[in-house]
């Protein structure tokens, strides 16, 4: 499959370079796509070949949860071959990442197709959230990230629960430098978005996320950052519609922020 090389003209500073390709998910893609550029600016300033695999399309998730399996299958398959190839596949998103490694052995088998799973198995291992790959096969947390605010960080459901990345994030976020990190009340609980969740009950969405507002609210904090952009449009929005001069960032766009090239 073709891949278009992506590049934002920065010097490398890891010895070892791998050839990473950016699974960048519908929300990013579509709403708010500097969380993907800030992964490619980050994870080249890391010294990595970042690829771009121009084959991908939706992931397949919003089929899948709404039930419509069966129709998540040519999804997951068109996923799979154009990730072929990539040493590490990167994804500013738990979710999406989730539904690949979680999700896809389980279409494939619906739709008995052993070389699906063949190709399910080989892929799976090599897809990582972005707190995963820095931490994990990376073996990173100081990336010489520079970020003078006041932030609050929200673990969402899918990184939580899901992938179970623990405390990544925190870990990456604790090491850059100029930030005051605070912790956010009773952050484990759900900001009430859910993907259609929010959409088939509003009523107990708006509920949950009040909670999250009101918490938020109680660490006096400039930005609340999450790996999940989805979760941060739920929140964002909330945030902007009370004007509580509160503002989201990915957890990308804190990581790739440095003195030389401060984020915005």
């Amino acid at each position: 499959m073709p891949f278009l090389p992506v590049s934002l003209d920065r010097a490398g500073g890891n010895s070892k370079e791998l050839r990473i390709a950016l699974f960048i998910t519908c929300v990013s893609d579509t709403l708010f796509p500097e969380s993907g550029t800030a992964t490619v600016r980050l994870l080249e300033r890391l010294g990595h070949e970042i690829v771009f695999p121009l084959e991908q399309t939706c992931c397949g998730q919003m089929h899948f949860n709404s039930g419509y399996a069966r129709e998540a299958v040519p999804l997951a398959r068109r996923m799979v071959g154009a990730f072929e190839g990539a040493d590490l596949v990167v994804c500013p998103s738990a979710s999406c990442t989730g539904m690949v490694r979680d999700h896809y052995r389980g279409l494939a088998e619906l739709a008995g197709d052993p070389g699906l799973a063949r190709a399910v198995d080989d892929l799976a291992p090599r897809v990582h959230e972005l707190s995963e790959l820095l931490t994990g096969p990376l073996g990173l947390e100081d990336v010489g990230a520079y970020y003078p605010h006041r932030v609050a960080y929200h673990p969402t459901c899918h990184s939580l629960r899901g992938l179970e990345v623990g405390d990544a994030p925190l870990r990456l976020l604790r090491a850059v430098r100029g930030i005051d990190l605070v912790d956010l009340p009773d952050r484990e609980e759900c900001c009430g978005f859910g993907g259609t969740f929010a959409v088939k009950n509003a009523d107990t969405s708006i509920a949950m996320l009040a909670d999250k507002l009101g918490a938020v609210h109680a660490t006096k904090a400039e930005v609340l950052t999450a790996c999940d952009s989805s979760c941060l449009m739920h929140i964002g929005g909330g945030l902007s519609r009370q004007r509580a001069g509160v503002r989201t960032a990915h957890l990308a766009e804190i990581l790739a922020s440095t003195e030389q090239e401060p984020a915005a």
